[in-house]
């Protein structure tokens, strides 16, 4: 197998490692026909990877948003604070924060510890993290200490984003170190995880609960160093004892036989069947160690929320059972099947028409955009041999986006920077006219889960333009721009 700069894990054939690479082709094979809009799936086993593979746009090089995948993390800095003395798990949680401790402290916020942070029995009946976003002092420590704590803590589960961040804060506080400086010389460089960034908020605080970014391989390695219970090429990075306790199951979350979000959670990672546990972010990115099967699964994705139980269902039903216990002969053919197949994974571009008979009226034209919440102020439309350029000003400049014909075109964009940073974001873009008068792109972040959606409705000097995003924790109305030349 070829080998890329980007490797951390060696790589062996699937029969090396006792499974069939045809029962890894059909578990891909399932994936694609009954997930949708995965973007890359990692899969190792007594620490080398057997298969691995990126839906195109999406790239091995790119780093990818993990959401809440970002807790487990965020817990493994707290277990390494914890073995160099920084603070207890059964500190005080108001301890660590004098200043945020509000005037009236009830006695179940005053019996709050570290732990209860971790095994999200904060004791608190809703999750803190809106009220902590949405604070006008931009003060996120006063906001969740503000939230009524109506249980006492460690009876009762409640997911709970913004535990996650006071974690975050605690280990901030006690070692002056954010929490990715934190886990630079201590996780990322050994397990050679580059440019990991970490979004924070207006306190100057990693998010700890979301806002990682790291690759797919990154990922697979993280697993790869809890199922080796700490330890990374001969060397102890977190107590055994940690990945004991993080990893058990701490608190009762359901009882569904059926589902592996009521499994029981341990800190900052939840329970799975089969005697699995997992760290996960919303709309599909995992990180699966399989224990008894001495194997790592590694996915990031695009999917809604109602799907994101699938892949979990094939893995436990289709590629499970596959995974035996001593090595396979060797299957020349259906490896070179799966490469095959591995190697030509993609997401379709749109399909649409190359040309419309308004097509070069409009071409060259630019149109003024009324007020609107995407800050777009001007649109130019233009026709290239190869396709199309989207152009855009906003108040933070030009930009022209080149869009592909049944082909996804890779460029840079500010445009749906969120927050408004002035950053710039690889995006792939691909469209065609969808009507007489309607051209259509499709814009793929390709280091996220989003990709969003512009309808051009061409009407004589009238532009209308419809556009939305693919995935939203809220409700997420599609927006309407207006514009003419």
């Amino acid at each position: 197998m070829q080998v890329s700069t980007l490797h951390h894990l060696p790589r062996l054939t699937p029969e090396q490692q006792g499974i069939a690479s045809s029962a890894v082709d059909q578990f891909v094979t399932s994936l694609e026909s009954q997930v949708h809009d995965l973007h890359s799936f990692m899969l190792v086993r007594h620490g080398h990877v057997v298969a691995g593979g990126w839906w195109s746009p999406y790239k091995r090089e790119y780093p990818h948003m993990l959401y809440s995948l970002s807790k487990s993390f965020t817990s493994t800095a707290v277990g390494m604070a914890i073995a160099e003395g920084f603070f207890s798990i059964d500190d005080s949680v108001l301890s660590f924060f004098p200043e945020e401790t509000p005037d009236a402290v009830n006695e179940f916020l005053a019996a709050m510890r570290v732990c209860h942070l971790l095994s999200m029995t904060t004791g608190h009946a809703n999750d803190t993290w809106w009220h902590m976003t949405h604070r006008a002092d931009g003060n996120w420590i006063k906001a969740f200490f503000s939230v009524p704590v109506e249980h006492e803590p460690g009876t009762h589960f409640l997911y709970n984003t913004g535990a996650t961040y006071i974690l975050s804060a605690i280990v901030q506080k006690t070692t002056g170190l954010k929490l990715v400086d934190f886990l630079q010389p201590r996780l990322f460089e050994p397990l050679g995880i580059e440019n990991a960034t970490w979004e924070e908020s207006s306190q100057g605080i990693n998010l700890g609960g979301i806002g990682l970014s790291i690759r797919t391989e990154d990922i697979a390695c993280f697993g790869q160093l809890y199922l080796q219970k700490g330890i990374w090429k001969g060397q102890r990075l977190l107590p055994e004892t940690w990945v004991d306790e993080a990893t058990a199951f701490q608190v009762s979350n359901g009882d569904s036989p059926y589902s592996d979000w009521t499994q029981g959670y341990g800190y900052q990672f939840w329970r799975c069947r089969h005697g699995a546990y997992r760290g996960d972010g919303v709309f599909g990115q995992y990180c699966v160690v399989m224990p008894e099967q001495d194997a790592v699964l590694a996915i990031t994705g695009g999917m809604a929320l109602e799907d994101m139980q699938q892949p979990l269902d094939l893995l436990w039903d289709s590629l499970l059972p596959a995974i035996g216990s001593e090595p396979l002969p060797e299957d020349v053919e259906a490896q070179r099947l799966l490469t095959e197949k591995l190697s030509n994974l993609h997401i379709a571009p749109l399909k649409a028409q190359h040309t419309s008979p308004t097509s070069a009226a409009v071409s060259g034209q630019t149109y003024q955009v009324d007020a609107n919440e995407l800050h777009i102020e001007r649109i130019r439309f233009d026709v290239t041999e190869s396709g199309w350029l989207l152009g855009f000003k906003t108040s933070h400049g030009e930009e022209q986006i080149p869009v592909g014909y049944e082909l996804w075109e890779l460029s840079q964009s500010i445009l749906l920077d969120e927050p408004r940073t002035s950053a710039l974001h690889p995006v792939a873009s691909s469209g065609g006219w969808t009507g007489e008068d309607t051209f259509t792109v499709v814009m793929r972040l390709v280091e996220t889960p989003f990709y969003q959606t512009f309808v051009l409705n061409f009407m004589g000097d009238d532009l209308l333009v419809e556009t939305g995003v693919n995935l939203s924790l809220e409700a997420a109305p599609k927006q309407l721009l207006t514009a003419r030349k």
